[in-house]
């Protein structure tokens, strides 16, 4: 990865896409310094730590939720509205058809997100701004107005922000907006665990046997991550005049982790969910009933997080996955799977292969779930609710950038040749 970087910056253009890629990164920063007014940030550090989704929130956003800023509700509403109109695309005809017209389709849809993105950051800022009673300190129309107004408007620049960074920059955006988010955390979280230590909460070997749970889980989710089953795939040969076509071998690439972080996500805001709207009723034996039995960390929680998770991940991988396309797309241009015939039986085939990983990704995006709940208890009730998730998105978000620099570098090489 380091020697990547290092042959991308004796690049020029590639130097300039990551200097402007970086100044965009900055700008997002100095907007989590900028409050939005009328907010009682005290109350919020109590959602956040309170266990439920709002601490979900607080991580995407890089703690810019519990400060409330400008940038409160962080990317979470594009991530919501990129979902949706994912499972609607596979769900309604009309936009199935959209999504098919090639790069146009692709703009409808871009385009169509973040309206929809638009609209759930105001749903969301609204909400917030009005269920929970004590988050303002003056509410009136013009203090609810204004926080709304602000809040919208703070995903609605992150996500310009994201498609300059896609455009004029180096991968995706609104990934790396995520990235810089989870990481920006990292200081504060070495700065706990050495409070912990000085504290006397946790011991030194704890915390090395932490470190080596970390390097460790790292290298599970990059192996995972980069891991793919590969079907070989036979063209037939044509002869067109005199000239020969096909024949040749290639092969097509299923992933372990198809569903990649979104089964995590799913799971997490449903598990939460009734700790959530507990915070809203304090003091009432529906509290205590929630807090009792489902906070996070409690063997009921934990079950339930882990079967939600392998559902979500079969659910998502079937509606993203299509086999029957697969199928239908190598019979029209005279490929075969050696030893399965076209057609049904290629569906049948491609269909149980990925059921297989389907449930090996499932087991372990299940593990790496569960694991930070695990060292959390292990180092004393240390919270650490959505390790899991932000090391996922992480590691994919690292891997995909180093690809797209060496694809970049690799694309100049070739222009450099023709010339």
């Amino acid at each position: 990865m380091l020697k990547t970087l290092r042959e991308a910056w004796d690049i020029p253009d590639l130097r300039r896409k990551i200097l402007y890629m970086l100044m965009m990164l900055f700008i997002y920063r100095l907007g989590t310094f900028i409050p939005v007014p009328f907010v009682d940030t005290s109350q919020l550090q109590n959602l956040v730590n309170d266990g439920g989704i709002f601490g979900l929130f607080d991580i995407l956003s890089g703690g810019n939720f519990s400060n409330f800023t400008i940038f409160a509700m962080g990317i979470t509403p594009y991530i919501n509205a990129s979902i949706i109109m994912n499972l609607l695309t596979f769900a309604i005809p009309a936009l199935e058809n959209i999504a098919k017209e090639g790069e146009e389709g692709r703009k409808k849809i871009a385009r169509y997100t973040e309206y929809l993105t638009i609209l759930l950051a105001l749903i969301q800022s609204l909400g917030m701004s009005l269920t929970y009673g004590d988050l303002l300190t003056e509410r009136t129309t013009l203090t609810v107005f204004t926080v709304v107004l602000v809040t919208t408007a703070g995903t609605t620049l992150l996500m310009y922000i994201g498609e300059l960074i896609t455009e004029n920059g180096i991968g995706n955006g609104i990934s790396l907006l995520i990235f810089t988010s989870i990481i920006s955390r990292i200081p504060s979280g070495i700065y706990t665990i050495y409070n912990y230590l000085t504290m006397g909460t946790v011991d030194i070997i704890r915390v090395i046997l932490l470190l080596i749970g970390m390097v460790a889980a790292v290298y599970g989710v990059v192996a995972i991550t980069e891991a793919q089953r590969k079907i070989p795939v036979q063209y037939a040969k044509r002869v067109v005049g005199r000239k020969q076509y096909g024949g040749q071998s290639t092969f097509i690439p299923l992933r372990i982790n198809m569903a990649g972080v979104i089964p995590i996500i799913f799971a997490s805001s449903i598990t939460l969910f009734p700790v959530t709207i507990a915070n809203f009723f304090p003091g009432t034996g529906f509290q205590e009933f929630v807090t009792r039995w489902l906070s996070w960390g409690q063997p009921l929680t934990t079950v339930i997080y882990i079967v939600l998770i392998l559902a979500f991940t079969y659910f998502y991988t079937a509606v993203t996955f299509n086999p029957h396309d697969i199928a239908d797309n190598l019979k029209k241009q005279g490929g075969y799977i050696p030893g399965i015939r076209p057609g049904k039986p290629t569906v049948t085939y491609l269909q149980r292969i990925m059921n297989r990983l389907t449930l090996f990704g499932a087991i372990f995006l299940a593990v790496i779930a569960v694991i930070p709940i695990i060292i959390g208890n292990f180092l004393g009730g240390v919270s650490l609710q959505f390790g899991g998730t932000s090391l996922l998105i992480v590691v994919g978000v690292a891997i995909d950038t180093v690809r797209q620099l060496e694809s970049e570098m690799v694309m100049r090489q070739h222009q450099g040749f023709l010339k």
